[in-house]
């Protein structure tokens, strides 16, 4: 297996560093707290972005954790609709 370029290992810190926003956005929602999303959405942009740019094998490296983002995701939008 080739050792991931500098960029993909960006994109994914940058994955994880949103995946954390993410969780702790979905806590304060079900902590009845009310969000901004308009950081999120930035963050999100400024991600598919990066991905984009990527070469194709380096992208495809990063699909698990892109899935994974995706959940955290669904799960804020699920937290999102019962409040």
């Amino acid at each position: 297996m080739r050792k991931p370029t500098q960029p993909a290992e960006a994109v994914h810190a940058a994955i994880a560093s949103l995946d954390g926003t993410l969780s702790l956005a979905r806590a304060l929602v079900e902590g009845g707290r009310r969000i901004d999303l308009a950081g999120l959405e930035r963050e999100a942009t400024t991600l598919c972005a990066a991905v984009m740019a990527l070469g194709a094998e380096e992208a495809k490296r990063l699909r698990p954790a892109l899935l994974s983002l995706r959940g955290q995701v669904d799960g804020l939008a699920a937290s999102l609709a019962r409040t």
